[in-house]
């Protein structure tokens, strides 16, 4: 049986390297959406394809020819949509589930295989890569046993998607505010959060409480 994962950020990466002689089967991992082709998926015909952190359309066809498997770091129906993690962590959320979900033609609305809980604590450096191991153990369950996709049920709650420019910091927050909003763009690749005075742009990540309850942050001064 063949598998192809595609995914696009390291931590998934690593994490299909350290996790493939485990599973059954062949397994191929894209990481170039132009790889990603119905001539390429036509000669392997997986069984699955796994989305672990994919940033393009999947289209149509490759869609409804395969089965594709996405993972959203919400309880969906709830947090369908852009920026799942930054949305959870300013609306004070601290544990989620990451969701395993058949792939459909609207976003996130397809059928769910299963759910595990996130801890959503720490950078969001530390909370990919603790998502990245989930989406393993939601992959084995669905290689080893098949596992059948059920509707979505409950109320639909929509996140829309970040922008960069939404990374600087607003005025106005509480210094629990403040780390939230540090810690949830502190990853690889992403917009770190940023504060711009006098011609200087202050990107802060690694924020920590101290003992006396003080954020500490490294900051990185970029002249503009």
């Amino acid at each position: 049986m063949n598998y192809v994962v595609a995914t696009i950020k390291s931590w998934n990466i690593k994490e299909f390297q350290q996790q493939k002689k485990k599973l059954p089967g062949q397994w191929f991992l894209l990481t170039d959406p132009e790889k990603l082709t119905l001539e390429f998926l036509r000669a392997v015909r997986p069984r699955y394809i796994f989305f672990p952190h994919w940033s393009w359309k999947v289209s149509e066809v490759i869609i409804n020819e395969f089965e594709c498997v996405c993972f959203h770091m919400t309880d969906l129906p709830f947090g369908r949509g852009g920026s799942p993690l930054q949305n959870l962590i300013i609306l004070g959320i601290e544990n989620t589930k990451l969701t395993a979900l058949r792939m459909t033609k609207e976003i996130d609305a397809g059928p769910i295989y299963n759910k595990v809980s996130l801890s959503i604590e720490g950078s969001a450096q530390q909370i990919f890569e603790r998502a990245a191991k989930l989406v393993y153990e939601l992959i084995e369950q669905l290689v080893n046993y098949e596992v059948k996709a059920h509707e979505q049920a409950g109320d639909v709650v929509y996140f829309q998607r970040r922008m960069p420019e939404q990374s600087e910091v607003p005025s106005g927050l509480s210094d629990n505010q403040l780390y939230n909003f540090i810690r949830m763009l502190d990853a690889d690749s992403y917009p770190r959060a940023f504060i711009k005075q006098n011609g200087l742009k202050y990107q802060l990540s690694q924020a920590e409480v101290n003992e006396r309850g003080r954020i500490c942050a490294q900051v990185e001064i970029i002249r503009e």
